[in-house]
């Protein structure tokens, strides 16, 4: 049996449209969508498997998640900096190297 996670959330008014709102953004990152919908549902008292299994993903990802909100509130939501090397190019991929270049004969 699942157990309700200690990190009860309740949003006000405010809080609530924000991330309503970021769930609407068509241009939203999907990472930023999911989310708010974590949060969404975690404040309609759903427990974190019942919101895993709505949003098809693990109950460690909500519950994580929905902690990070608990103690930041917005700010929980964002991507803390990683360990490790720095990308050495933009992840658009313009540094990659496209192979040799052939020259025109002339």
């Amino acid at each position: 049996m699942s157990r309700r996670s200690p990190y009860r959330i309740e949003l006000t008014s405010d809080e609530r449209e924000i991330l309503e709102r970021r769930v609407r953004r068509q241009t939203a990152p999907r990472r930023e969508v999911f989310r708010a919908q974590i949060v969404l549902l975690a404040a309609t008292g759903l427990r974190n498997d019942e919101i895993a299994a709505r949003l098809g993903t693990v109950r460690e990802t909500v519950s994580r998640w929905r902690k990070r909100y608990f103690e930041a509130r917005e700010a929980g939501l964002l991507d803390r900096p990683r360990s490790g090397r720095p990308r050495a190019f933009p992840p658009s991929g313009g540094g990659r190297d496209q192979g040799p270049r052939l020259r025109a004969a002339g």
